[in-house]
């Protein structure tokens, strides 16, 4: 089972979009439970948290991690959607697989090569598939699931995702 992990600050729109591409998962049985990890939003995030039956923690992603129920997580930036395919994929990894993953960028999400040479990278645009084990050690370090996630060796799923607008 797979807890799902999306870090905010005020972004309520991009949350909606994010939580409607992961209901096939919920739907399916792999999306145990969702735990939006706000820090310190000032819009209506935690009205569309609440409606969505999400956990809705006040912190960052370490307290999110304590908080969700699944032996794997996913962390996700709001915004980000999910294609088709992704559930297969995800419980194929956490079958086999100890290490980190991230998707593939779908194909229209994907910027032109200059552009991705002079933009800064984030490290979650391609969300990250990760044990709690892993990520329990790894937040005692990092103050956020961006800092978390950076530089961490990762396998490439098969599946794709429609990473969040830049900000």
């Amino acid at each position: 089972m797979l807890s799902v992990l999306i870090e905010t600050l005020n972004d309520e729109e991009g949350l909606a979009r994010t939580l409607a591409s992961l209901i096939g998962g919920a739907v399916e049985g792999v999306v145990r439970d969702v735990v939006v990890c706000d820090t310190g939003s000032t819009d209506q995030t935690h009205r569309v948290a609440d409606h969505a039956g999400c956990h809705y923690v006040a912190g960052g992603i370490s307290v999110g991690i304590r908080q969700a129920k699944g032996d794997w997580l996913l962390l996700l930036e709001p915004g980000a959607r999910l294609s088709d395919g992704w559930i297969e994929e995800v419980a194929a990894h956490t079958a086999r697989h100890t290490m980190p993953a991230r998707f593939s960028r779908a194909r229209g999400s994907r910027a032109p090569f200059l552009a991705r040479v002079f933009s800064g990278n984030r490290a979650l645009a391609e969300g990250l598939v990760i044990s709690k084990r892993q990520a329990t050690a790894l937040s005692k370090s990092a103050r956020s699931a961006e800092a978390m996630a950076r530089g961490l060796a990762t396998k490439r799923l098969d599946a794709e995702i429609w990473v969040a607008p830049p900000k």
